[in-house]
């Protein structure tokens, strides 16, 4: 079973979207800050990461900085309330597959998800 991490600071964000992505077949590990993001995405090696910009300590880029250069190929989906271009470009540049809005609603977080739902034919990270 593939697995995602979900980091946000919003208890009902993480809840929304670990439902959906329960439902689409993820093992969910959650996290409420940057520094339990960066904690659990180096011990459980997850194949997706959900990852808020806005959260504290440290904040989504700072988050995307560390994992980009210590898990070059996690697979990163930003969630955001609101993204100027050159935030947008420094996510692509760290490795952002992909960009949802908030609040996020089912359907599109599913789509983001779907190409991350397979297990790796090699095994865990």
């Amino acid at each position: 079973m593939p697995t995602l991490l979900i980091a946000d600071d919003s208890m009902f964000q993480r809840f929304q979207a670990a439902k959906v992505a329960r439902e689409a077949g993820f093992a969910v590990i959650e996290a409420k800050d940057g520094q339990e993001c960066l904690r659990l995405a180096l011990e459980h090696r997850p194949d997706a990461l959900l990852l808020d910009l806005n959260m504290p300590d440290p904040g989504g880029i700072a988050v995307m900085e560390i994992l980009s250069r210590d898990m070059p190929g996690l697979a990163i989906v930003v969630v955001t309330a609101d993204i100027q271009e050159t935030t947008r470009g420094r996510c692509l540049a760290l490795g952002a597959k992909g960009f949802l809005n908030k609040p996020v609603d089912g359907p599109a977080l599913r789509q983001a998800l779907e190409p991350y739902c397979q297990e790796r034919p090699d095994g865990p990270r």
